[in-house]
C-alpha cells in the first residue's frame, strides 16, 4: 500500500511516520493530521485500526513525557528553593521565594502562608498574588488575623495533612455549619477572614501543612480564583514546599534565638567586663584610702579620698551626729525633712551593717566596729551609686573605723603620759610651769591658746567605758584628760565652756546608755589658769548635784549669778554684761534711761503706775520703755530667775558707779621750793 506521509513524502510508511513524529516531539496536532490524511488517502480498515492505534500509543508517550518534564520541573524548583535556604537568613525572603514559586509551578492565581500566633490563632505571614484591596475593604495581607479553627487552614492544623476544595465559596464543607468529618470538626467562621477571600474571588484552594516534628506552626495556601482540580503531583508539590517552608521558619526561628543568645553573651561580657573594671577601681580605691590611713592621715584626707573615688560628697560624723570631715557640699542636712530622714536611714545602716539610701542620691553608711557604734559616713553623689560603689562606700567606712581604731589607740598608749600631764596642771600649786610647757607641746597641746575644763561623772555603771571613750575624745580634739574622784577630767582647745560640756553630754551619755552629769569653767589662756577651771568646775558641779540638776550639762557662766558666786575671778563685769548689757548700751547709745527706769520699776514691786509717779513721767511712758526693755533681754526677761539676776546686775551697776564717784585721784607730788 502506498500513501502520502503527513509531511508531504508519499509512499512512507504511516507507523514509520509515526515514530518520526514522536521523536521530534511533535504537537498532537500533527498526529491528528497524520490519520486525516490516512483516512483522505483511502487506507485499509486494518492498517488504519493499526496507524489510530500507534497515534494513541504515541499520545500516551507524550504525555508521560510531559508528566516527566513537569516533575523534573518541579523537582529542580524545590532544589533550588532548598539551594536558596542555604543562602538567605531571612524569613520574609525565604517565604516569598517559597510563595512565588508555588504560584509559578502550579500556575496558581494567588499564593500565601499563615503561622500559627502565640495563643493558637494564625496571622497571615507572606502573601504572592494578591489584588490591591479597596481603601478600608477587606484585604487578604500580611498580619490578617485568622480565628484558630477557621476554613482550611484550620482542617490543616487538626488533621496535619494537606487539604484542597475545587470550589471554596461553593464547598458546604467549609460553611459556618459544615463539617469536614461528620462529629469530628466543625470548623469555625472568622467573618474578616472570609470577606478577604470573598474580595479576592478565589475558587480553588488547596492548603498543605508548615509541620516542625509533630507539630503544625503554620499553613502554606495556593489558590485560583477559577474552580479547578488539583492533581496529586500539584498537591504532592505543594506539600513539599510547605516543608521547605517549615525548615525556613524552623531556621529562621534558630537563627534568631542564636542571635539572642549571642546578643545576651555580648551583653554578659560587657557587663563582665563593666564590673571588672569597677571593681579594680574599687580595689585601687581601697589601696589608696587604707595607704593614707596607715600613713597617718587624718580623717579629712580619708574623706578627700573617698569623695575622689565615688565621684561624691563625703560626710564623716561621730556617734552623735556631729560632723568630723566634710568634702563637698551634702545638701539634704539643710533640711529638717531630710535631716530626720538622714537619721532614719543611719539607724537603719547600723542595724543592717550596710550601706542605706536616706534620699535621692545620698546614702548613709555605718562606721562600726564590732558592735561598738563610731559614727557614720554620708554620701551625696548626683549619679546615684552603683552595685560597686556601695561596696567601695562600705570598704570607705571600714578604712574610717580602722583610722578612729587607731587613734583611740594612739590615745590609750599616751593615755598615762596624758593624765600625768593634765595631774600636773591640776595641782596646788603647779609642778614647774616651763616643764608643763614644754611636755604639753610634745603632746600637740599649745596652752598658750584658750582652753576650757570639763567635768564629766557618769550617774550608773561602770566607768571603763568612759575612760576609754574620754582618750580617744581627748586625742581627737588634741586636749588632755584624766580621772579624778570618780569623774573624767577634759581639758580641750576652745572659749565657750557651756558648748564643751554639751557636747561632751551628747556623745558620752548616748554611748553610756544612762545620764552623764557634765560641769565646765573657763576659758583659760596659760597653764596657771587651769588649777582655777578645775575648781570652778568642781563647784559647778557640786551646785548642780544641789539644785537637782544631775544628768544635766552647764558652765560656770550658765549658773547667772551663782557662777559669780563659784568663780574664782568674779567676773563681776561679764555677770552685769550679759544680764543688763543691752540696757546699758541702748542708754549709752541714745542717751535714754532705760537703767532708771528698770530699778524704779522693780522698786516699785513691778507696777508702770507707781513707777511712773517716782519717775514723774506719765504711765505711757513707762509701759513703751519697759516693752523696749523686753526688745533688748528677750521675752522672758521678767519671768523669776532672770528677773533675779536683773535686779543683782542692777544693784552691781550701781554700786560700781557709786564706788567711781566716790574714788579719790591722788593729786601728783608737787616739785620741792628752791632753797628747801
Amino acid at each position: 500500500m502506498t500513501t502520502h506521509g503527513a509531511d508531504g513524502a508519499g509512499g512512507a510508511d504511516p507507523l514509520l511516520t509515526v515514530l518520526e513524529l514522536l521523536a521530534r516531539q511533535a504537537p498532537s496536532a500533527r498526529f491528528d493530521a497524520l490519520l486525516d490524511q490516512a483516512r483522505r488517502d483511502g487506507l485499509g480498515s486494518e492498517e488504519l485500526g493499526r496507524l489510530e492505534r500507534a497515534v494513541v500509543l504515541a499520545g500516551q508517550v507524550h504525555a508521560e513525557r510531559a508528566h516527566d518534564a513537569r516533575r523534573e520541573a518541579g523537582l529542580e524548583a524545590l532544589a533550588d528553593t532548598a539551594r536558596d535556604l542555604t543562602l538567605s537568613y531571612d524569613l520574609d525572603g525565604l517565604l516569598h521565594v517559597i510563595t512565588r514559586r508555588a504560584r509559578r509551578l502550579l500556575g496558581l492565581d494567588l499564593a500565601y502562608v499563615t503561622l500559627r500566633g502565640p495563643h493558637g490563632s494564625c496571622y497571615v505571614h507572606t502573601t504572592e498574588g494578591t489584588r490591591p484591596g479597596r481603601a478600608g475593604g477587606p484585604r487578604l495581607a500580611p498580619g490578617l488575623r485568622v480565628a484558630e479553627g477557621y476554613g482550611l487552614g484550620g482542617a490543616v492544623q487538626l488533621h496535619g495533612v494537606p487539604v484542597w476544595t475545587p470550589d471554596y465559596l461553593a464547598d458546604e464543607r467549609f460553611a459556618p455549619s459544615g463539617s469536614l468529618d461528620a462529629g469530628v470538626h466543625a470548623p469555625a467562621f472568622d467573618e474578616a477572614a472570609e470577606a478577604a477571600l470573598r474580595a479576592e474571588g478565589l475558587h480553588a484552594i488547596v492548603a498543605a501543612p508548615l509541620r516542625s516534628g509533630d507539630t503544625v506552626i503554620g499553613t502554606l495556601f495556593g489558590a485560583d480564583r477559577r474552580v479547578r482540580h488539583h492533581t496529586s503531583e500539584e498537591i504532592g508539590l505543594l506539600a513539599a514546599l510547605a516543608d521547605l517552608a517549615a525548615l525556613a521558619v524552623e531556621k529562621a526561628g534558630l537563627l534568631d534565638r542564636t542571635r539572642a543568645e549571642v546578643s545576651e553573651l555580648e551583653r554578659d561580657s560587657a557587663r563582665v567586663r563593666t564590673r571588672l573594671t569597677r571593681m579594680r577601681h574599687v580595689s585601687e580605691a581601697h589601696g589608696r584610702i587604707m595607704n593614707l590611713v596607715l600613713a597617718g592621715g587624718d580623717l579629712r584626707s580619708v574623706a578627700k579620698a573617698a569623695a575622689d573615688a565615688l565621684d561624691a560628697s563625703v560626710l564623716i560624723r561621730d556617734p552623735g551626729g556631729r560632723s568630723l570631715a566634710l568634702v563637698g557640699e551634702v545638701p539634704c542636712l539643710d533640711e529638717e525633712a531630710a535631716e530626720e530622714a538622714v537619721e532614719k536611714a543611719s539607724l537603719d545602716a547600723h542595724a543592717r551593717r550596710r550601706p542605706v539610701l536616706a534620699a535621692d542620691d545620698t546614702w548613709v553608711a555605718p562606721v562600726i566596729a564590732g558592735s561598738e557604734d563610731l559614727g557614720g559616713l554620708v554620701v551625696h553623689a548626683a549619679g546615684g551609686l552603683t552595685g560597686e560603689d556601695e561596696r567601695l562606700l562600705e570598704l570607705a567606712a571600714q578604712s574610717v573605723a580602722f583610722l578612729l581604731l587607731m587613734r583611740r589607740s594612739t590615745a590609750v598608749a599616751e593615755g598615762p603620759v596624758r593624765d600625768e600631764l593634765l595631774d600636773d596642771l591640776i595641782a596646788d600649786p603647779p609642778h614647774a610651769p616651763q616643764q608643763i610647757a614644754q611636755r604639753a607641746g610634745r603632746l600637740g597641746v599649745d596652752l598658750r591658746r584658750p582652753h576650757v575644763l570639763v567635768l564629766a561623772r557618769p550617774e550608773g555603771g561602770e566607768q571603763g567605758r568612759a575612760v576609754v571613750w574620754a582618750s580617744s575624745y581627748a586625742y581627737r580634739l588634741s586636749g588632755l584628760k584624766t580621772v579624778q574622784g570618780g569623774c573624767i577630767v577634759l581639758l580641750l582647745p576652745g572659749d565657750d565652756a557651756s558648748a564643751a560640756a554639751r557636747a561632751v553630754a551628747a556623745e558620752l551619755s548616748p554611748l553610756l546608755g544612762h545620764p552623764v552629769s557634765v560641769a565646765s569653767a573657763g576659758p583659760g589662756w596659760s597653764p596657771d589658769a587651769v588649777g582655777r577651771m578645775h575648781r570652778e568646775a568642781w563647784r559647778c558641779l557640786d551646785a548642780m548635784s544641789a539644785l537637782g540638776g544631775t544628768g544635766s550639762a552647764a558652765s560656770v557662766r550658765d549658773l547667772g549669778f551663782l557662777g559669780l558666786l563659784l568663780s574664782d575671778d568674779n567676773d563681776v563685769d561679764g555677770f552685769v554684761e550679759s544680764a543688763i548689757g543691752p540696757v546699758l548700751d541702748y542708754d549709752a547709745e541714745r542717751f535714754t534711761d532705760l537703767t532708771h527706769t528698770l530699778e524704779a520699776y522693780f522698786a516699785s514691786g513691778g507696777s508702770p503706775t507707781n513707777a511712773a509717779e517716782a519717775l514723774h513721767v506719765h504711765p505711757n511712758t513707762v509701759s513703751r520703755r519697759l516693752e523696749r526693755i523686753g526688745d533688748l533681754l528677750g521675752p522672758e526677761w521678767q519671768k523669776p530667775g532672770q528677773v533675779l539676776e536683773v535686779q543683782l546686775a542692777l544693784r552691781l551697776q550701781r554700786t560700781r558707779e557709786a564706788l567711781a564717784r566716790g574714788r579719790v585721784t591722788p593729786e601728783p607730788p608737787r616739785p620741792p621750793e628752791r632753797g628747801a
